[in-house]
């Protein structure tokens, strides 16, 4: 049996890319055209682009690693396997015919390794971050496909073997007879794991399982406008599957520190601050931080306690549209709660121009003046 990997030279990681290399060094070599006289070159030749076709295509890759020549060209469990024309007519038939599945799982020969379970991290942000969206890298442990044996689980040079027991459809059925008549039922294999395939040589380094864990970093592009507590999908960069199954996905959540200058409403952002009340009633400019910088605020005389500006567009960017929401300033004002004799003087007069009503001067007496010096 010829190994596709050692006719193009190249290991049984090779990527995409050192595949496509590899094949037009051979093809050039080996094309009949630069090779008239040698008759052997153009079989070769042939053998080659076969080679290439199988390990080009992910899925007959695939195939390959876990079945050798015969999974490549059709898969495992094919027709002849369990499941085939020649079973009885039961319940799985039913559920194909009628509803396009079966109850039982992976029927018809489709046997192979189990998609791998998902896994979570967490992503820790700033404010700045989560409104204008940034890259952030996690680092995770997780199951990756054993490079010895490029995951298929076997020492290198060998293959896998259709499993013996379920003849690669990764079940078993049993064909019974009740008053309906025939019925099928079916369970996974327990000698290949409901892999339809059995490692008689194991890696030495994974022992057959085609994984290790191993600790990586996931830069994960983290969208504008992610709000704490959401998660994000990472399609696939979840744990590697055992032998080349599917991989699972990672689900990241992302945790947003709170920024103490600002409380988020959604797309929006509130700012709380304080001012002297002789700038709320003769008016101000107040500097103003934002997420894109400083800003000018100007306060008109006037202004009564518990005003909102708004900053149009200074807010957080719409996890899902283009606008941003505002940035909200809520005044509040400070009243002073003591005052000097010359403020109180002062007040008093600007209370008498105003004709406003205010409480008596409270005079202290010696005993008072003399516990306040102490306080």
């Amino acid at each position: 049996m010829t190994d596709y990997y050692e006719l193009l030279g190249v290991q049984r990681n090779a990527t995409e890319d050192e595949i496509k290399r590899a094949y037009r060094a051979m093809a050039r070599q080996y094309h009949p055209d630069s090779n008239p006289d040698d008759p052997g070159a153009e079989e070769k030749f042939k053998e080659v682009g076969i080679a290439y076709e199988t390990l080009r295509d992910p899925e007959k890759r695939r195939r390959y690693d876990m079945f050798g020549e015969e999974g490549a060209r059709g898969g495992p469990g094919g027709q002849g396997g369990p499941g085939g024309p020649g079973d009885a007519f039961g319940f799985g038939d039913l559920f194909d015919a009628f509803f396009g599945g079966s109850p039982f799982g992976n029927a018809r020969g489709q046997a192979g390794p189990p998609r791998a379970p998902d896994a979570e991290a967490v992503v820790h942000l700033d404010l700045a971050q989560a409104a204008f969206g940034s890259t952030a890298t996690v680092e995770v442990r997780l199951p990756v496909a054993c490079e010895r044996c490029g995951g298929n689980g076997c020492e290198p040079g060998t293959h896998p073997a259709r499993c013996d027991v379920c003849g690669g459809a990764g079940e078993v059925r049993e064909v019974r007879r009740s008053i309906l008549g025939q019925i099928v039922t079916a369970a996974p294999c327990v000698a290949c794991s409901a892999t339809g395939s059995r490692i008689p040589s194991p890696c030495k380094d994974c022992r057959g399982d085609g994984r290790v864990r191993s600790s990586k970093s996931i830069d994960v592009d983290v969208p504008a406008g992610v709000d704490d507590g959401q998660r994000l999908r990472l399609a696939g960069r979840g744990p590697a599957a055992q032998r080349g199954g599917v991989p699972g996905d990672l689900y990241v959540t992302v945790r947003v520190a709170p920024d103490p200058r600002f409380e988020r409403l959604g797309d929006d952002l509130l700012h709380v601050r304080t001012i002297a009340f002789t700038q709320a009633a003769l008016g101000c400019h107040l500097d103003i931080e934002t997420l894109d910088g400083d800003e000018e605020l100007i306060v008109p005389p006037g202004t009564q306690p518990g005003h909102v500006f708004r900053l149009k567009g200074r807010g957080v960017q719409a996890l899902r549209g283009r606008n941003r929401g505002d940035l909200m300033v809520r005044v509040d004002v400070d009243v002073p709660g003591r005052l000097s004799p010359e403020e109180d003087d002062l007040l008093r007069q600007w209370a008498a121009m105003r004709g406003d009503d205010v409480a008596a001067p409270q005079h202290k007496g010696v005993f008072s003046r003399v516990k306040s010096a102490f306080q």
